[in-house]
């Protein structure tokens, strides 16, 4: 990659590696551009949609799948459009855009001559901040949480990767796309196998149901649940590959500056929109079948898990491109829409967590116990609400020139009172 050199008064950070510092100084020197705090605002969106079937305790599910078996007509109309074109798709986009964010603050950091083991020092620090803020989030609200797992990735991937060369990182998206391909290819083999009777009656390998914290109407009760699953599946989410791919796909987009400066790349963001949504959609196509009981038995919930995961990755930044191309088609014509929607991108943090804040008491059996009661797309409703309200505080805080206050918490706890340049959004 041909990195151009940043305004010759800049700073530079004294480290080994000086084709990534400037590539990080470079990358600084653009300054704040419109189209990554639109997707991480578009993002919550799609991940509170994704979220809320999980709270609708009252169904019955299996192991991988949030969507409650059972409904019928529009219900499962959606959840078959929610499992294509959603599911699997918006924790991806959540993983890319955090990786092209570590660049964004790692090159924040090196403008400003932060020397290369400080500013790691810096990084590693936040990241931990933020295994402990999904620590207490799955503790108090929500057992799905995400932001724990990101943090420790975030710890592997500044620790091992981060200024490493294109080459390297691309080299490292291979090898995880392999073995990714080759463990959605035997869940699909076995699950066909099992399907088929020939190793028996495909009952037996059922996943069954998980326990649903939110079916527990006594709220210590639920935080045990809840943070004894978070600590099984924050690992998980590491070791499952599709995180750590996003990730580094993100990092080597940052350093092109793809949605920095979404109108130079338009072409390319055009196909990476096509190209990653039909991979994407088409992997969640897979899920849907089975979901529907025309693909194989649905008893075998894992069996298009790897697949659809993998898939869900290049859907994920089909989707950031997609909203890339619309953060250009927008220009400088920023209206309330689109004001606030950045707005909610540059406090995604705050609003991850205030859509627990807004789900967990209203939904859970402790609170007022509605996830018993609501559809799918009812439940669906209530979630687009609840990001309609993030949106509308957002932009009040936007206006009043305030940072959410889970990064200006974030902050405080990473970087002490030390000058340092400034924060970028988790996502």
């Amino acid at each position: 990659m041909t990195v151009p050199h940043p305004h010759p008064q800049m700073p530079q950070p004294h480290a080994p590696n000086d084709e990534v510092d400037l590539a990080a100084a470079a990358t600084a020197a653009r300054g704040r551009s419109l189209a990554p705090d639109l997707a991480r605002g578009l993002m919550l969106l799609l991940i509170a949609v994704a979220n809320v079937p999980w709270w609708l305790y009252a169904a019955e599910r299996g192991l991988t799948n949030a969507h409650g078996i059972g409904y019928e007509g529009a219900d499962l109309a959606y959840q078959l459009f929610s499992l294509v074109a959603i599911d699997g798709r918006a924790y991806p986009l959540f993983a890319f855009l955090f990786g092209y964010g570590i660049w964004q603050m790692y090159s924040r950091q090196a403008a400003a001559g932060t020397p290369w083991r400080d500013a790691r020092r810096l990084l590693q620090r936040r990241h931990a901040w933020m295994l402990a803020f999904g620590a207490v989030h799955a503790l108090l609200l929500w057992f799905g949480d995400i932001v724990g797992a990101y943090g420790l990735v975030g710890l592997i991937v500044t620790w091992l990767l981060l200024r490493r060369s294109d080459r390297t990182l691309r080299i490292v998206a291979w090898v995880l796309v392999g073995l990714l391909s080759l463990f959605g290819l035997f869940s699909l083999v076995s699950g066909l196998v099992l399907s088929s009777g020939v190793a028996g009656d495909p009952s037996q390998f059922a996943s069954g149901s998980l326990p649903m914290p939110p079916a527990e109407s006594n709220y210590l009760l639920f935080m045990l649940q809840s943070i004894g699953l978070w600590l099984l599946a924050t690992p998980g989410q590491v070791l499952a590959l599709t995180v750590p791919l996003a990730v580094v796909l993100g990092i080597l987009a940052a350093r092109r500056g793809l949605l920095d400066r979404p109108a130079e790349h338009r072409a390319l963001l055009i196909r990476i929109a096509i190209i990653g949504i039909a991979i994407g959609w088409a992997g969640g196509a897979l899920a849907a079948l089975q979901f529907a009981g025309m693909l194989f038995d649905p008893a075998i919930s894992w069996g298009t898990m790897g697949i659809s995961s993998l898939a869900g990755v290049a859907g994920g930044i089909g989707y950031a491109a997609l909203f890339g191309l619309v953060a250009a088609a927008v220009g400088e014509r920023r209206g309330i829409v689109t004001g606030a929607i950045a707005a909610l991108g540059k406090r995604s943090l705050s609003g991850y967590l205030a859509q627990s804040v807004l789900f967990a008491p209203v939904l859970a059996a402790w609170g007022f116990g509605l996830g018993a009661q609501l559809t799918p797309l009812a439940a669906t409703g209530y979630a687009v609400g609840v990001w309609l309200v993030t949106l509308v505080i957002a932009a009040i805080l936007d206006r009043a020139g305030t940072r959410g206050p889970a990064e200006v918490l974030l902050r405080r706890l990473a970087y002490g009172k030390r000058p340092v340049a400034p924060p970028t959004p988790v996502a």
